[in-house]
């Protein structure tokens, strides 16, 4: 194995952990978890209905880092979403920071599946 798809499994299997730990943990502490669910998206359903629907899209997120094809958007969806746990909880920073590196990390998998995925090299700025 290569050492870019070292690094690259190092990445995904980080990522993915990311993503794999707070639906199972909500399984059995789910209201350490539904505090970080801005205001305006928890009155769209029972908390503990989209906490778990919310675990469903990221053990698909997760899943589909760790096959490794075809990455790009979920990695890309990874990253997303981290920030935007960040942003809408911002007084919780001095907990959240690490989610900033994973969205690093996430999108280093986005820049590296790029050319993989569509088979072209995007230009340097």
């Amino acid at each position: 194995m290569t050492q870019g798809a070292l690094a690259s499994l190092a990445l995904r299997i980080g990522v993915a952990f990311a993503f794999l730990y707070p639906p199972v943990n909500a399984l059995f502490n789910p209201y350490s978890w539904i505090g970080y669910f801005p205001h305006f998206v928890r009155g769209i359903a029972p908390d503990l209905v989209l906490l778990h629907l919310f675990g469903l899209v990221q053990v698909a997120i997760a899943l589909w880092i760790l096959s490794g094809r075809r990455i790009f958007w979920p990695s890309i969806a990874a990253a997303a979403i981290l920030v935007a746990i960040v942003a809408f909880n911002v007084a919780n920073l001095e907990v959240l920071f690490r989610d900033l590196s994973i969205a690093a990390m996430a999108l280093a998998l986005a820049v590296v599946s790029y050319h993989d995925e569509f088979g072209r090299i995007p230009r340097e700025a």
